[in-house]
């Protein structure tokens, strides 16, 4: 089906779905537990200063909330999927497939970092390098002193995103991969014969033996697990640990304290945009959709001094770019 049939199509499904009246009168969002916070401080702003009902905003992970936007159109489905990570390209050629046209939306900057409790002294300090070295599927170290005589006599305990979070993706490629060639193991593997993409995925694998564990859940599991394990260290976007200040403390990574100074300046090796997807076709459809995503990406709300940035968001300085692609949607 071609795109212009497809947006006939779509026409058709909300009015045959709803009686010729959408039945739906509110905007719906799913997707990353890093963008979750910044979507639901926006969704009760807009639902406080705008005639429509407040945004329904849930969470799941990046990957789930673009599935569920790419699943059909129609007011049983998504309309927006936030999310940490970029859309491959292959899962926008099937999104298309099922709903026409999407747009990506940036909203800003995040950072990713090590955090461990506040009592819990002796990471003041990691590199991609020692992450990769406790945690790769090809380590056999149960201590940090064994990663690095300078680290303390502390079992490895781990606490990373699932691989369903668009945080993990980001993990993946600028912790796993970047230490891996640290470490010198990704040369090594292509002198073995491995393509450059082959050597990076098997870098990216992790040990399942319980040093480190995948976190399925939100940000606030993962709090959880480093509050009942004292040796923890855990994964979390800076947005997050700017916002428990008061239970847990993050290491420099290279050198490099993370702060919204740092990401913004390029600084920080651990960062990534944050966007969300919009489903084009729901778009005029649901009350209140187009108005909801310019609200999201104002100055007064998205800018360096709006309530995002107080949170932890670093502001995108495109900012009055995506502002007019948005108000040409």
């Amino acid at each position: 089906m071609s795109i212009r049939n497809l947006a006939v199509a779509t026409a058709s499904c909300f009015l045959m779905a709803s009686g010729g009246v959408v039945a739906r009168d509110y905007v719906h969002v799913a997707g990353s537990s890093t963008v979750l916070p910044y979507a639901s401080i926006v969704a009760e702003a807009f639902g406080e200063n705008f005639d429509f009902p407040t945004p329904v905003v849930e969470s799941g992970g990046s990957g789930a909330g673009r599935k569920r936007m790419c699943e059909g159109v129609g007011t049983n489905t998504t309309d927006i999927a936030n999310s940490s990570s970029l859309m491959k390209e292959e899962e926008g050629t099937k999104c298309k497939a099922n709903i026409g046209e999407y747009t990506k939306v940036q909203i800003g900057y995040d950072g990713i970092v090590f955090a461990s409790r506040l009592e819990t002294k002796g990471y003041e300090d990691l590199a991609p390098a020692h992450i990769y070295l406790a945690i790769s599927n090809k380590s056999e170290v149960t201590n940090w002193k064994d990663v690095d005589p300078n680290f303390p006599d502390r079992n490895i305990k781990m606490f990373i995103p699932g691989t369903k979070h668009g945080t993990r993706e980001v993990f993946d490629k600028k912790v796993m991969v970047a230490g891996c060639k640290k470490a010198g193991t990704h040369k090594y593997l292509m002198d073995s014969g491995m393509t450059k993409k082959e050597a990076d995925k098997e870098c990216m694998k992790v040990r399942t033996d319980g040093v480190s564990v995948d976190i399925d859940g939100d940000y606030t599991e993962t709090l959880a697990s480093i509050a009942s394990n004292k040796e923890g260290i855990g994964v979390f976007g800076l947005s997050f640990l700017l916002n428990n200040t008061d239970t847990i403390y993050a290491s420099k990574v290279n050198g490099v304290v993370p702060s919204t100074e740092s990401i913004a300046s390029g600084e920080y090796p651990i960062s990534r945009p944050l966007q969300f997807y919009v489903k084009n076709a729901h778009i005029g459809q649901i009350p209140g959709l187009k108005e909801y995503i310019q609200f999201f990406v104002s100055d007064e709300i998205a800018g360096p001094d709006g309530p995002l940035a107080e949170y932890g968001l670093v502001s995108d300085p495109e900012l009055a770019k995506t502002q007019a692609m948005v108000d040409g949607l």
